[in-house]
């Protein structure tokens, strides 16, 4: 009777265990990393001044990690559908060269990304928070979001940050990824 319980604890705890496995096997495969802006690099608010400008916030921290990381050696990409130049320039002045702006099918952007970094969809870490982000979240080795995305991406991520979109979810991610990797800076 004894060792009928003991099996039946193993059992139950098994997925948990093979679960966390998994995840680590994951953030281990990740080569490059791409990212959605409005919601993940942004908090998703606009402010709209009276000349019809849209203006946009970024986390540092997220911008600091993204420079570490392409210091380190992983590519960094951006597919947006949004065409802010503002936020283009942000991100190309910290290193990003692959940009893809004003994109309404993302996975078609992604593949070009892939191409042009020479990099594997099985070594991609990708974040989003929406419905457009969901047919490469769906695909890459690593689906990640920030814990304001959307219920259908919530749904399929593997992992999902604990800060929200603007809020430092891109820092939390890189960082997990190039700590486990053994690649993250020390001052």
């Amino acid at each position: 009777m004894e060792s009928q319980q003991q099996i039946n604890q193993l059992a139950a705890s098994a997925p948990v265990q093979l679960e966390l496995v998994h995840l680590f096997d994951k953030i281990r495969a990740v080569k490059a990393f791409v990212f959605d802006v409005d919601g993940v690099l942004t908090n998703n608010d606009l402010l709209v001044t009276e000349a019809g400008e849209l203006l946009r916030t970024m986390n540092v921290r997220d911008g600091q990690a993204i420079k570490w990381a392409i210091r380190a050696g992983y590519p960094v990409g951006i597919i947006t559908g949004g065409r802010s130049e503002g936020a283009k320039k942000r991100l190309t002045d910290l290193g990003v060269e692959e940009y893809y702006s004003g994109i309404h099918d993302k996975w078609v952007a992604f593949q070009s990304f892939l191409q042009r970094t020479n990099t594997l969809v099985s070594e991609v870490c990708y974040m989003g928070d929406d419905l457009p982000d969901l047919p490469v979240l769906r695909k890459v080795v690593l689906s990640c979001c920030p814990t304001d995305a959307t219920p259908e991406a919530l749904d399929i991520c593997d992992y999902v940050s604990p800060l929200a979109g603007g809020r430092g979810c891109v820092r939390d991610i890189i960082e997990k990824v190039m700590k486990l990797q053994e690649k993250w800076p020390e001052y």
